[in-house]
């Protein structure tokens, strides 16, 4: 898959839908959490997604520094969630759901991320 091919459109929308989809549970966390855990979640999707749009909207060359932050935002996100977790404030399906979600943009980045580097020449 090369760059031409690759279709940003659809880890925007994963993206977005992953943020809608948080903030009602975010803000049914205690209110001892809500202003700093909750937040934290919340910043970190919106980051997510404002970088996807930058780099969707960036010349080639600024792509690439922005998807590996993403990246890195990716598994910060993983780690709060999982916190959230542990703490007992989502269930074991929403922890799931989470999960899968942010694997899945995970993956989709990645991919996008591989679109922009070099190919070896062939028979190496």
């Amino acid at each position: 898959m090369n760059s031409e091919q690759f279709q940003p459109a659809s880890i925007l929308q994963k993206a977005y839908n992953a943020l809608k989809d948080a903030i009602p549970i975010i803000e049914r966390l205690p209110k001892s959490q809500k202003f700093t855990l909750g937040d934290r979640l919340q910043n970190l999707l919106s980051e997510i997604l404002e970088m996807l749009i930058e780099a969707h909207y960036s010349a080639k060359i600024e792509k690439l520094p922005l998807l590996q932050k993403v990246n890195i935002k990716l598994e910060k996100l993983r780690f709060f969630t999982r916190l959230c977790f542990d703490l007992g404030y989502l269930s074991a399906r929403q922890y799931e759901d989470f999960v899968r979600r942010h694997d899945e943009i995970g993956r989709m980045a990645g991919g996008w991320i591989k679109s922009l580097l070099p190919r070896p020449p062939i028979g190496t």
